[in-house]
C-alpha cells in the first residue's frame, strides 16, 4: 500500500487540543473511571469519531470509548484488529492547566520551560533528543507533566482514523477503536466488554522512541505488608509499648538497597520497590510492586519480604505481620509468543514506513499486557512519547505523525497477508 505523502496529518492540532483537558486517574478512587473528568476527553473523542462518520463511536458507563471503522474490502478472511490507547495520565505529577508549548525546528538546545525555569530538557539527559534535529517537539510550561503518556497515541490513532476516511482506497478489514481509562492506576481494561469490541487481534499505541515496538512487557505483582504493634502511653511505655511503625521501617530498610530497586536495576533486572507507607503505633502497613520478566520470581521477591518481616518480627516481642499479594498483570511474551505474526505485521509496517524497527521489551506495563491474558494478543507500537510522568515530558510531532502511518500500513498488512 502507497500512503499518501500529502496527506494532511491532524495528530499535532488534535494533541494540543486533547493535553489540555485534565484526565488524571486517581489510586484512592474506589469508581470506574476513578475519575469523572476522563469521561471530559472520552466525550470529545466520541463526537470527533462522529464527525468522522463512524456511526457506532460511543462512551460507556466505565469510561471507555468504543468505536468501528467498516472495511474497505470484502474479505472475510480478514481479522478484526483493534487499536488502543489510554486518556487518563498520571498521578505523579499534576495535569491540571496544561499549558502545551510547540518548539519548531528542535536544534539541539536546551529546552527551559518558562513557568518554572528549573525544569530544563537537556539532550545529555534525554539522548533520544539526539534523532530530533529539525523536528517539532512539544512541552508543558514547566508546572506540570504534558500527558504524551498517552494522549499521543490517542492523537495517532484519531488521525488513522481520519486517513481512513477519507481515504476510502486505503485496505483494511474491520477495524476496532479502544480508548480506555485509568491505564496509569493499573485498572485500564479492568470492565472493558471484549465480547462488544469483537477483535481478534490488537496493538496499544503507548511507546516511546521511533520505531520502536515492544512485545515483552514486566510481569507486576503488588504486595501488602501490614504490621501489628503494641499501643501503650509513651509516658508509661517501657516494656509495653511495640511501636508498628519503628517495625515497618526497620523491615524496609532491611531490604537490599545495592539491587532490587528501580534506582539500581536496568534492562532486564526486576525489583522489589516500596511505594506508600502509613500507619500508627499500633499498626503500620506498606505496599510495594514487585516487578520482573520472570513470572515465577516474583515469588522469590514476596518470600524475601516475608523472610525480612519474620528476621526483623523477632527483635519485636508481641509484634504480627501479614503479607498479601495480588496479581496485576503478566508478561505479554507468554501469550505473543504463541502468536508471532502479530508482531512480525508490526515490525513490517515499521519497515515499511521507512523506519528501522526496534524490538524490545518494556520495564512496565501497559494495557496490552493484560489485554494479552484475556484474549486479545496486543504489543505495543510507539507514539513518540518520552519522559513519562515528568515535567519534563516531551513528545515529537514527527514521530507522532509516523506512528500514524504505521497504524494505516498496518491495517492493510493484515489484508495483504490474511
Amino acid at each position: 500500500m502507497d500512503f499518501d505523502v500529502k496527506y494532511k496529518f491532524s495528530s499535532k492540532a488534535r494533541f494540543l487540543e486533547y493535553v489540555k483537558i485534565d484526565t488524571q486517574s486517581d489510586p484512592a478512587s474506589k469508581t470506574q473511571p476513578s475519575t469523572v473528568r476522563q469521561k471530559d476527553l472520552a466525550k470529545i473523542l466520541v463526537q470527533e469519531l462522529l464527525d468522522l462518520g463512524i456511526s457506532d463511536a460511543h462512551l460507556d458507563q466505565h469510561g471507555y470509548v468504543y468505536a468501528t471503522v467498516p472495511a474497505s474490502i470484502e474479505r472475510e478472511n480478514v481479522p478484526v484488529i483493534c487499536f488502543c490507547a489510554h486518556m487518563d495520565t498520571s498521578p505523579d505529577s499534576s495535569g491540571t492547566n496544561v499549558k502545551p508549548i510547540v518548539h519548531t525546528n528542535y536544534q539541539g538546545d536546551d529546552i527551559i520551560l518558562p513557568d518554572d525555569p528549573t525544569i530544563i530538557i537537556k539532550m545529555a539527559e534525554h539522548p533520544d533528543l539526539k534523532d530530533q534535529i529539525g523536528n517539532d517537539i512539544i512541552t508543558a510550561s514547566g508546572t506540570t507533566l504534558l500527558g504524551a503518556d498517552n494522549k499521543a497515541g490517542v492523537a495517532a490513532i484519531m488521525d488513522a482514523v481520519k486517513y481512513w476516511t477519507s481515504h476510502p482506497e486505503a485496505e483494511h478489514g474491520i477495524i476496532k477503536i479502544l480508548f480506555t481509562p485509568d491505564e496509569e492506576i493499573g485498572r485500564g481494561v479492568e470492565k472493558v466488554d471484549l465480547t462488544k469490541l469483537g477483535a481478534k487481534y490488537g496493538y496499544t499505541i503507548d511507546g516511546e522512541s521511533l520505531g520502536s515496538i515492544e512485545n515483552e512487557t514486566f510481569s507486576a505483582d503488588a504486595a501488602i505488608l501490614t504490621v501489628e504493634g503494641v499501643s501503650a502511653h509513651p509516658g508509661f511505655g517501657k516494656g509495653k509499648l511495640v511501636s508498628a511503625i519503628k517495625m515497618l521501617s526497620d523491615i524496609i530498610s532491611a531490604l537490599p538497597k545495592d539491587s532490587l530497586s528501580p534506582e539500581t536495576t536496568e534492562g532486564m533486572q526486576g525489583f522489589i520497590h516500596p511505594v506508600s507507607i502509613k500507619g500508627t503505633i499500633e499498626q503500620a502497613e506498606a505496599q510495594f510492586i514487585l516487578r520482573d520478566f520472570e513470572t515465577e520470581v516474583l515469588k522469590d521477591y514476596a518470600q524475601l519480604i516475608e523472610d525480612t518481616a519474620s528476621a526483623v518480627s523477632a527483635h519485636y516481642p508481641a509484634s504480627s505481620y501479614s503479607l498479601q499479594i495480588i496479581e496485576q498483570y503478566r508478561n505479554m511474551a507468554e501469550v505473543l509468543q504463541h502468536h508471532p505474526s502479530v508482531t512480525e505485521f508490526a515490525v513490517k509496517a515499521i519497515e515499511e514506513s521507512g523506519i528501522k524497527p526496534k524490538l524490545q521489551s518494556i520495564r512496565g506495563g501497559t494495557d496490552g499486557s493484560r489485554l494479552s491474558f484475556m484474549g486479545l494478543p496486543c504489543p505495543n507500537i510507539f507514539a513518540g512519547e518520552h519522559a513519562f510522568h515528568s515535567k519534563q515530558e516531551w513528545v515529537s510531532v514527527q514521530d507522532m505523525q509516523k506512528s500514524t502511518e504505521v497504524i494505516v500500513r498496518l491495517a492493510s498488512i493484515w489484508v495483504r497477508e490474511a
